[in-house]
């Protein structure tokens, strides 16, 4: 298992053991994470999973690819370590992310 931890934007943290291979999304979505809408349900079709990646991160989950980076110009209040959730997969290299919930999502 590896450890999730997704900090809502009132500064609630939620801590997760989460299975390699979901996403950051999916894990949201199942344990009612605030601020995660997730309309389109992981299909990096609308900007509704929006999240900050954690400055301490950003280097090791990296950018977006073409396609995310499309989308997140739907995504409210852009910043350099936006992702869209359901573009990260979970796995060893990630135990112990951090990502950030933005206030509002588009």
């Amino acid at each position: 298992m590896t450890k999730l931890k997704i900090i809502a934007f009132d500064g609630t943290q939620y801590d997760f053991d989460v299975q390699n291979g979901s996403t950051v999304m999916e894990n949201a979505v199942r344990n009612s994470v605030p601020g995660i809408e997730a309309e389109c349900g992981g299909a990096c079709a609308c900007a509704t999973c929006h999240v900050y990646i954690d400055d301490a991160w950003s280097a090791i989950v990296g950018p977006p690819e073409a396609m995310e980076e499309d989308m997140l110009d739907f995504a409210y209040e852009v910043k350099p370590t936006s992702r869209l959730s359901c573009q990260i997969k979970m796995n060893d290299g990630l135990d112990g992310l951090v990502v950030h919930v933005p206030e509002r999502q588009a």
